[in-house]
């Protein structure tokens, strides 16, 4: 197979294997690529100082260093060249690890002629890559997918590897699918996913929130009414279940359904057909149920909160959605995403993490999933100036959230350490007047100190406000023990 191009773009191969570079020479000799070749990780720092090749072919095992730190560095020093890892390793930490680093593509040795020109096709011609995993996979390792069938969703971890297959299996059939998980683990974007993976996709998604919509609304909101079905019905009025005919129905926080409503939504489920709030006349659509909640079903079904019957129609099929502190290094995937984002968004020159800050973020635990690590990001790019987030704006950042989530001080010892104040802070020594920082540092603390901890009540004992506190804070280099280690 030949690359279609006219140019003659530089390629860098880092490979110390004398046979495998032989093997690329010999592969790319009749295509129109220039190909240079070092064998050391201090070579091609240096050739990537003089020259910034268009693709660099990167073996991960150097004699001198780990190449893991020339994929850094390529990212660190935005040369932006697409990066192709060659390795003997086959892993998912491993293919997590270089794509969060922003590796194009992962080769595993040996591979063949086809697999590296198609590759470097897809750089030379600005295509997507197609990752050399596959969902349905039959390997006892599971192997991180292809990310355009699932192309809202971020992360190669074994959970989500799961959900990924589940999705792929079920995305043709037209049978009603059930999707829990907690607050922001993305039910809506699975539900979407699946969607457009199946034959429906040129359909419409629509989307019901049962929980944002008053009960006394939500009948015709799915339904739809009629002309003078009730007062403010001064025209008829499609509903949710007119709109997706033909489509996808998504009911997201489907336990909160009023019990009436149920049995009006069992009869539809089974037989495809409804009345219009106020109309007499029956409808019928074509339409594939997905419904999700954070809500434990069991639980309702046996409080007489939601109907038993109703429950097993849903959920023919059902997916789990695993929380973010399952997910292990997707978090560094999610977090590097939402970085780049919103670094961009708000014209800002973050570019990464810190290790110790990767090491927070890894061990949170994360309540909020990933709805909150977007948040948090997002915070951190507002309120930060740097080019790399730092361990301290990480803790400062979470102890915030958490505060704010606190109605009374808890006790707690203070942090890395909170420095002891000095009692009843003077503001003269030895005769002389104190600096004024000295002194309003020292009253910080001690407010703090006072509030065992809770850097939001602190703040309000001080008259200002809590950013102004955690600004200071983060000035001092002090971070709060009380709620993130």
């Amino acid at each position: 197979m030949k690359m279609k191009t006219k140019r003659q773009p530089t390629v860098l191969l880092i490979e110390d294997d004398i046979v495998v570079a032989k093997c690329c020479k010999s592969y790319l000799e009749t295509e129109q690529v220039k190909l240079e070749h070092v064998d050391t990780g201090a070579a091609a720092l240096l050739h990537l100082q003089q020259a910034i090749p268009v693709a660099i072919l990167l073996n991960l095992s150097l004699p001198d260093m780990n190449g893991m730190d020339i994929l850094k560095y390529v990212q660190q020093q935005q040369l932006g060249c697409a990066v192709i890892v060659i390795t003997v390793e086959d892993s998912v930490a491993l293919f997590a690890e270089v794509m969060r680093y922003g590796a194009f593509d992962y080769l595993k040795k040996p591979f063949q002629t086809d697999q590296l020109i198609i590759t470097l096709s897809k750089v030379l011609n600005g295509q997507q890559p197609s990752y050399p995993f596959e969902i349905n996979s039959n390997s006892p390792q599971p192997r991180p997918p292809q990310l355009k069938p699932f192309h809202q969703f971020i992360g190669v971890s074994r959970p989500m590897l799961k959900v990924y297959r589940k999705m792929g299996k079920v995305a043709n059939s037209k049978t009603s699918v059930f999707i829990t998980g907690e607050s922001g683990t993305g039910k809506e974007l699975c539900a979407d996913a699946i969607h457009q993976e199946s034959p429906r996709k040129d359909k419409p998604f629509i989307a019901l929130n049962c929980a944002a919509i008053p009960h006394n609304l939500m009948e015709s909101e799915l339904f739809g009414h009629v002309k003078g079905a009730f007062t403010g019905a001064d025209k008829e009025r499609q509903g949710a279940a007119s709109l997706a005919d033909g489509g996808t129905l998504f009911l997201d926080e489907i336990g909160e359904m009023d019990l009436d409503l149920q049995s009006k939504l069992l009869r539809f489920v089974q037989t495809s057909t409804f009345y219009k709030v106020g109309g007499s006349r029956l409808e019928k659509v074509k339409i594939r149920f997905v419904s999700a909640t954070n809500r434990k079903m069991l639980t309702e079904i046996k409080a007489g909160r939601f109907r038993q019957d109703l429950y097993y129609r849903l959920k023919v099929i059902s997916i789990l959605l695993p929380s973010l502190r399952e997910r292990g290094q997707d978090i560094l995937l999610l977090a590097q995403t939402f970085l780049n984002q919103y670094a961009q968004e708000e014209h800002k020159a973050f570019k990464g993490f810190t290790p110790e800050a990767e090491n927070v973020l890894l061990h949170y635990d994360w309540p909020g999933n990933v709805r909150q690590l977007q948040s948090v990001i997002h915070n951190m790019v507002l309120l930060d100036e740097g080019e790399t987030i730092n361990a301290n704006m990480v803790r400062a950042t979470l102890t915030e959230e958490m505060a704010e989530h606190t109605t009374e001080p808890q006790p707690a010892k203070p942090t890395q350490e909170l420095p002891p104040p000095i009692p009843g802070s003077p503001i003269r020594s030895d005769k002389a007047f104190r600096p004024f920082s000295e002194i309003k540092k020292d009253m910080f603390l001690e407010a703090i100190e006072y509030c065992n901890g809770n850097v939001v009540q602190a703040a309000k004992e001080l008259g200002i406000g809590k950013s102004t506190l955690y600004k200071k804070l983060r000035e001092w280099g002090i971070s709060i023990k009380r709620t993130i280690k």
